[in-house]
């Protein structure tokens, strides 16, 4: 009889790349309500999620391992163009990437797909008060080895 495994304990670091004020603080929330341990730092759009990444322009740099959560449409630069961004650069290349966005097009979701992202989540199918999201997260940082 083979012993269960327990799943690690992981200080999640999540960058949250999102201009919508509403969607972003039920996000934050459904985290402390299921009590998932982490930091969740944010950012209105790829520009600042850059800034924060490589601890540019007077941001402190969020620490490894983290994940992102990133929108799809946001100023200055949307979600599609930040994802570009993360995987030109060598130091961020390897960035866990979850887009969540409102859109459900097909074109979308291959454009997202063909950045490597580890998934596309539309913020319907996540729920209102994105706790299965929060939930999933915290597992798939459980169960892989983050880089």
């Amino acid at each position: 009889m083979t012993q269960p495994t327990t799943l690690r304990q992981v200080q999640l670091n999540i960058l949250l790349i999102d201009d919508d004020d509403v969607d972003a603080k039920a996000l934050a929330r459904a985290f402390r309500r299921e009590k998932i341990a982490g930091i969740i730092v944010r950012a209105v759009d790829g520009i600042e999620a850059l800034e924060l990444l490589k601890g540019t322009n007077g941001r402190t740099k969020l620490p490894s391992p983290r994940i992102l959560l990133v929108d799809l449409d946001m100023p200055r630069m949307n979600g599609i163009e930040l994802i570009q961004a993360l995987r030109k650069d060598e130091e961020l290349r390897r960035s866990i990437v979850f887009m969540v966005s409102t859109s459900t097009r097909e074109e979308d979701k291959r454009a997202a797909y063909d950045l490597n992202v580890a998934g596309y989540i539309a913020k319907e199918t996540a729920g209102g008060d994105f706790r299965s999201l929060a939930c999933f997260v915290d597992s798939y940082a459980r169960v892989v080895e983050l880089p």
